[in-house]
């Protein structure tokens, strides 16, 4: 069966990291159950009377970053619209943008990833409506988007949900988009020279993406297609009819007077240019080059941002990569699944997690010992300097393996039974006893020559 090609292109938005919204000082939040309408004011809430200010500095610096790694030609000036829809979540009546016709978007004319970038600009985040009980939630009003426009270059579902999948690593790379808000994309699709435009708007996660491409490609082959506005419904994993597509002049794009244009120096574009940090590609490429280590384990460091930054100041400090690497490739990632967290919402200090490194590697504490103090890091670390030291010395062992054999005889007579599992639980009591502290390899010797006496 031949694969069915259709025409698609995306405009996707995702939240920039900001402490405060894009034309007041309340707090940027995206924490989800946070309280209703506790950060608002008469400016993000379309109070009557109530005019801007000058939009916030960092999401215009953080949005020239994404145009940048996008490849865009960043634009000088850009020009404030006042984009007109009539819904609950506008108190204004209108929203403010850098798209629409006459704006001057802060990039247009990139290359990401083999497909084309129209356009991408800021623009303001209206309120959270529920439809079904008609109240409107206001925190979110006036957050700081960014949207970016792709050409329709993608063919397939599977190609868009690769390609996004790219972007979002790319993305939180930036550290300038709320990796936990996620992204919605308003996804459009037609089959070439059959059908019409269809636009499918606000679908949450990639794996809807590319359930609701498939689908409507389906849909228009079977049935046709005008040019009109869907959803996506996840439970009946089809697409439904909103309404008529609305085309710029519904909008009634005019000028903003309230807001002056964005101006962008030369030189303030190179600076923010030079400060962009290296793509997941060449970090990758340069971890395994620099730190002479294999493209699987090079890759898990580079899955995050922050794992990588971690490993790297890890290895400026002195320590040795080979020691270094399962630590943080499999007991640190550990740790952190066991948490259901990540490393930048945890405070765990580079000097703090040498230091256990070096403990462990100067044989002073047992890898047991190590793994234990690491799982204690939650949610803060400490220095590790005073854990007791592991026990070396055989006599000691000895005693407290033959007080183990005296207080189980049952298992002793389970051993020489041959049952094998009696000498791992032995182990285990004898590293329970000592809090994991015994050198394993010792007592096992000690545990081995006991029983065989």
């Amino acid at each position: 069966m031949q694969e069915l090609k259709g025409m698609i292109g995306l405009e996707i938005h995702a939240y920039i990291i900001t402490k405060e919204k894009l034309f007041c000082h309340c707090e940027a939040s995206r924490k989800k159950g946070l309280k209703q309408n506790i950060n608002i004011c008469p400016i993000c809430t379309g109070q009557p009377g109530a005019k801007p200010l000058a939009p916030n500095y960092e999401a215009i610096k953080k949005a020239v970053h994404i145009g940048l790694m996008l490849g865009c030609k960043i634009n000088p000036q850009s020009i404030w619209q006042r984009k007109h829809y009539d819904w609950p979540d506008l108190p204004k009546g209108y929203q403010n943008t850098l798209s629409g016709s006459g704006a001057i978007p802060i990039g247009e004319n990139g290359e990401f990833d083999g497909v084309g970038i129209w356009s991408m600009h800021l623009e303001e985040d209206p309120a959270s409506w529920n439809p079904e009980t008609g109240e409107v939630d206001y925190n979110r009003s006036g957050l700081p988007l960014v949207e970016i426009i792709t050409a329709p270059d993608f063919t397939s579902a599977e190609q868009v949900a690769s390609w996004l999948k790219a972007l979002i690593h790319n993305l939180a790379y930036l550290k300038s988009v709320d990796k936990d808000a996620g992204i919605k994309v308003d996804v459009n699709v037609n089959i070439p020279k059959k059908t019409e435009r269809v636009e499918i708007k606000n679908i949450n996660s990639i794996e809807n993406i590319e359930k609701a491409i498939s689908y409507e490609l389906e849909r228009q082959l079977q049935e046709g297609g005008v040019r009109e506005t869907r959803r996506f419904d996840p439970l009946k994993n089809k697409t439904i009819r909103m309404r008529g597509k609305e085309e710029q002049e519904d909008y009634r794009f005019i000028s903003d007077p309230d807001l002056q244009t964005i101006s962008l120096d030369t030189k303030t574009i190179d600076q923010l240019k030079k400060s962009l940090p290296e793509n997941p590609k060449k970090k990758l490429d340069r971890i395994i080059k620099e730190f002479k280590i294999s493209k699987e384990d090079a890759s898990v460091l580079t899955k995050h941002i922050d794992i990588a930054e971690f490993f790297e100041r890890l290895i400026e400090k002195g320590i040795d990569v080979k020691f270094a690497l399962p630590w943080v490739t499999v007991e640190l990632l550990r740790f952190l699944n066991y948490n259901k967290t990540t490393l930048d919402k945890v405070d765990i200090n580079v000097e703090h997690f040498l230091e256990l490194l070096n403990l462990v590697k100067q044989n002073k504490i047992t890898v047991l010992q190590g793994k234990q103090i690491l799982n204690k890091f939650y949610p803060k670390s400490f220095s590790p300097k005073n854990t007791e030291e592991k026990i070396t010395d055989k006599k000691q062992l000895e005693t407290i393996a033959r007080a183990i054999l005296k207080e189980n005889p049952k298992v002793l007579e389970d051993y020489k039974a041959g049952e094998k599992n009696a000498f791992n639980f032995l182990m285990g009591l004898i590293m329970k006893k000592t809090n994991k502290r015994a050198d394993f390899a010792i007592a096992r010797k000690v545990l081995e020559e006991l029983l065989k006496s």
